[in-house]
């Protein structure tokens, strides 16, 4: 069900306090930062979808979650969170059982301290609806709080600790849904930015455009094939061509090389991406908390967010990002981008308990 990786990691001496448990309920995947039993901690990682298929023996209706929801449901499958929330009393319930499931097979404890990364978008009702989610789990019974995703994804970016909660710093995080960003003074958040039309879907959507232009109309995929193409394949400053085949209504298979359809939606994610940094997000924490902006600007920027899984993708904002605000910008990314604001919501965990 899932990718986990493992950490060595100090666990908390108090062997009766709840576990500390780092959630990222994503649009496009969800991760769980636990303990590992060995005095280290563990992220798993899924796709946030399922699909519904009847059993062929008793009838019954059955659930499929994750990867084998994606690849074998393609035109069933839901992700209850496209738009980064839940918005409708369908997809909480989709959410609610999809959350449920992850929780039981992964036997996460019901006496827990759970911090979860909530996205930075301007819909109360579907922030309420999130927090019904995971608020209303097996899980945190000891204590659930909630955080900034960028804020999340910023703490393993600086290190082994929570300097990104100690100090003055700028996060941005590249998800699937939205493109974040915000200035975070000891934890407060500044400034707080977010737009809908830099998104890595948006990618997505582009790369089945460009493949469909690239081979003159004869290849048609779709978008879970253009989110494995850009995840496998895409590779900024590296990028090598490569080959697929697909299915022919009529028979037969077609075999296509993909170059610019996965290469130009990316550059052009970039550019967006330092667009709206510079000149959206940047002047309006500089009018409104000066200070900070220059103490911010004057430290690491911290870059997190599946988009920044992307081979060369953090060098290249860096390069741009400098060269559009005329001076030079450090920018620094966690080691795993992509599950970032789980782990760093287990570490605000471990403080807590």
């Amino acid at each position: 069900m899932s990718d986990t990786q493992s950490t060595d990691t100090t666990d908390t001496d108090e062997t009766n306090a709840p576990t500390p448990v780092g959630v990222k309920l994503g649009s496009t995947r969800t991760v769980l930062d636990l303990p590992d039993g060995r005095d280290g901690r563990e992220r798993h990682s899924t796709l946030t979808c399922l699909a519904t298929y009847e059993d062929a023996i008793t009838g019954d209706e059955r659930v499929v979650f994750g990867h084998d929801a994606a690849t074998e449901y393609p035109d069933a499958v839901r992700f209850m969170l496209r738009s980064g929330l839940p918005e409708n009393d369908e997809s909480v319930a989709d959410a609610k059982r999809f959350f449920d499931a992850i929780v039981d097979g992964y036997d996460v404890p019901a006496d827990s301290a759970v911090v979860y990364a909530v996205p930075t978008i301007d819909n109360e009702a579907g922030i309420e609806n999130l927090e019904s989610v995971i608020e209303d789990s097996a899980i945190g019974e000891a204590a659930v709080r909630s955080f900034p995703e960028s804020l999340c994804g910023a703490v393993p970016a600086y290190g082994d600790g929570l300097e990104a909660i100690d100090e003055v710093c700028l996060s941005v995080n590249m998800g699937s849904t939205t493109l974040e960003a915000s200035a975070y003074r000891r934890g407060e958040q500044l400034s707080p930015f977010s737009t809908g039309s830099v998104t890595g879907n948006g990618v997505d959507r582009q790369i089945v455009a460009a493949v469909e232009e690239e081979s003159q109309g004869r290849v048609h995929i779709d978008r879970t094939t253009a989110r494995e193409y850009k995840e496998t394949h895409a590779n900024v400053g590296g990028f090598e061509p490569f080959t697929d085949v697909v299915q022919q209504p009529g028979g037969g298979s077609h075999e296509f090389t993909v170059d610019r359809g996965v290469r130009k939606p990316v550059d052009r994610y970039i550019d967006d991406a330092v667009d709206a940094v510079a000149n959206e997000f940047l002047p309006g924490l500089a009018n409104d908390h000066m200070k900070p902006y220059q103490l911010a600007l004057g430290r690491p920027v911290a870059v997190t967010g599946g988009m920044a899984c992307i081979p060369g993708l953090v060098e290249a904002f860096e390069k741009r990002l400098s060269a559009e605000l005329d001076r030079d910008v450090e920018v620094v990314a966690p080691d795993d981008p992509a599950t970032a604001a789980a782990e760093g919501a287990a570490r605000i965990a471990e403080r807590l308990v």
